[in-house]
């Protein structure tokens, strides 16, 4: 995905291997392009990891640098629910995430792989292990709940709102 910020600009998909560059569109907003042609921004789908040639810089709010000791990250979007707001960011294994548009200009990065499925940050971020965690008490009240009875409940089916009963 490409922020919003980014509407203005020619857009493409990444491609796994690929070899892209973090570079300033002049919309108000960073983003990643292929070295060979930053007039177009190269949009990432949630889930996508990276590694860059060198740890990975970025401004703080306070316009200070600070370099975040790491060279892999995974893209997310963050506060979709936000209009108006810079949504893609970099998840670093420590967990800090760092909104995109804060990277510092040139870092040059690596498509490692492509997700085979778009994830948010609540799917596949910080709140996977309460929703799992949600998804197998629910699991377990409904075996209990439905023993001796037809269930088709899984873990699976926990989270679509039904127990499964019949």
């Amino acid at each position: 995905m490409c922020d919003y910020s980014l509407h203005s600009v020619r857009t493409r998909p990444a491609k796994v291997g690929e070899k892209l560059v973090t570079h300033n569109f002049g919309t108000g907003t960073r983003g990643f392009a292929a070295p060979e042609d930053c007039s177009v921004a190269v949009c990432l789908l949630p889930g996508t990891e990276l590694a860059f040639e060198t740890p990975v810089k970025y401004q703080t709010a306070l316009m200070f640098r600070t370099n975040t000791g790491h060279t892999v990250a995974i893209f997310r979007q963050i506060n979709k629910g936000v209009l108006h707001m810079n949504h893609d960011a970099l998840e670093f294994p420590d967990g800090e995430i760092v909104l995109l548009t804060r990277l510092c200009e040139g870092q040059r990065a690596t498509v490692l792989t492509l997700p085979t499925q778009a994830k948010t940050t609540d799917e596949a971020g910080t709140l996977a292990p309460r929703t799992r965690r949600w998804m197998s008490e629910i699991w377990s009240f409904s075996s209990m709940y439905c023993a001796g009875s037809p269930c088709v409940a899984s873990p699976r089916d926990a989270g679509s709102g039904s127990l499964g009963c019949c």
